[in-house]
């Protein structure tokens, strides 16, 4: 039976997102970014929402367990909101407690519709450093 993908959003802090980011590059996950580049650029104090968007299963390398593919809204340190992808263990997921109301849950979606992505952040936090 083909795994079935969570319709929900999930609040993690900063220190949880952390631990969601060494677990994916202790598997290798593709979609995730840099724990040293989060632990850098996270607001310390901040929540953060992961939607799970697809199941990630690479055939090319069976070893790999199957994964979650996360669109997540990450709070920066200038008080932003930007978004990334994060590959996720489904048995991690389950774990992350259910905490939001389904109209906070629809606010979060719009707003990971509307952020710009972690590498339009970079690269503007880097031409504003340049001028």
């Amino acid at each position: 039976m083909a795994p079935v993908l969570p319709r929900t959003v999930r609040a993690v802090d900063t220190a949880q997102l952390l631990e969601l980011a060494q677990e994916a590059a202790m598997h290798s996950f593709s979609q995730r970014l840099p724990v040293d580049w989060l632990r850098e650029h996270l607001a310390a104090e901040a929540t953060h929402y992961l939607l799970p968007t697809l199941v990630q299963r690479l055939t090319h390398r069976p070893e790999t367990p199957l994964q979650w593919r996360c669109r997540q809204l990450l709070t920066v340190s200038t008080g932003e909101q930007v978004w990334g992808l994060l590959d996720v263990l489904p048995d991690t997921f389950d774990r992350i407690p259910e905490t939001l109301d389904m109209e906070s849950k629809k606010r979060i979606g719009s707003r990971i519709e509307r952020a710009v992505t972690v590498r339009e952040w970079v690269e503007r936090m880097a031409s504003d450093a340049g001028s």
